[in-house]
């Protein structure tokens, strides 16, 4: 393929207290590494657009969906998302959705294309939580296949964290396959069961880590056979992340990405990309690590 999509939007970037642990400029960052980088030739900026309300609520709750829209979430709610509220927050939590969805049109058309953003699957159904207001991987599934585009997804979720929202609103839904790869003894703290949960110790490497992720892989490929996979690639499992517990490297990020995305290409399956989560007070350092799967994208396609 010539060109790969990366779909962005200039409204996600958030203002937060200056030390909280979200990054909020994060996405304008990776956005300007992306722009300059060695390989921007090789890649189709598109950007994501306002997303439709009956959609949202294929996921979310229509009581909650409207409570963020108009600002009265209760306190008890803003503070389990740990976010600061605003309408920069409302907009770009929409934006995402419409984001990841995007990437996964995208997807199916070329075989694979990354979004700038998302991620967020510590939302659940009828509330937020973890830096998370609404949840694209399960918005975008489970729309996928209600309009007929798809049949079967497979959420793939390399987050340091259980993507315990997307498995609690994927769960008895048709044709969605949750597989989440997570540290153990992190947060969430009371983890959820998806179709496939592999939990991992406390400092693991890289070498441990891809062999286990090998071996997820080959497990999934002898039970379910998707038409598309959402990859959560997040970087918080790099050694040096404020929130993360395990110790891979930044070659290893990338041998991660790039084992994800040949195991799919092998199997003609398309895949789109969300950054998912990564903390550093360094709007630099945390931008660079997210470079990761784009640059996998560009090696492996």
């Amino acid at each position: 393929m010539s060109y790969i999509p990366v779909i962005y939007n200039d409204a996600y970037d958030i203002t937060v207290p200056s030390r909280h642990r979200f990054n909020g400029k994060k996405f304008s960052k990776l956005l300007q590494y992306l722009r300059c980088s060695s390989f921007s030739g090789e890649l189709d900026f598109l950007v994501s657009s306002k997303v439709r309300y009956r959609d949202v609520l294929r996921s979310h709750a229509d009581d909650y969906v409207q409570r963020v829209a108009t600002g009265t979430l209760s306190r008890t709610e803003v503070q389990k998302i740990n976010l600061p509220y605003s309408s920069q927050l409302v907009k770009r939590s929409f934006l995402a959705l419409s984001g990841t969805y995007t990437a996964a049109l995208q997807a199916l058309e070329t075989g694979i294309a990354c979004h700038t953003a998302g991620g967020t699957h510590h939302a659940h159904f009828s509330n937020g939580s973890g830096f998370c207001v609404f949840n694209d991987l399960a918005f975008t599934a489970i729309n996928l296949i209600e309009y007929g585009l798809v049949e079967k997804v497979l959420i793939l979720d390399l987050d340091v964290h259980q993507g315990d929202g997307t498995i609690d609103i994927c769960h008895g839904k048709r044709g969605i396959y949750t597989c989440s790869l997570h540290c153990e003894q992190n947060f969430p703290f009371e983890k959820r069961h998806g179709t496939r949960d592999v939990t991992l110790k406390n400092h693991l490497e890289d070498t441990e880590y891809l062999n286990q992720l090998s071996c997820t892989l080959a497990d999934i490929c002898g039970e379910f056979t998707p038409e598309l996979v959402l990859y959560d690639a997040g970087v918080d499992v790099y050694f040096g992340d404020q929130l993360g517990k395990l110790d891979l490297s930044l070659a290893g990020i990338l041998k991660r990405d790039c084992i994800v995305l040949e195991h799919f290409k092998k199997r003609n399956i398309p895949i789109a990309t969300v950054i998912g989560g990564g903390y550093s007070p360094s709007n630099n350092d945390i931008a660079q690590r997210h470079l990761s799967i784009f640059q996998a994208a560009i090696d492996v396609f």
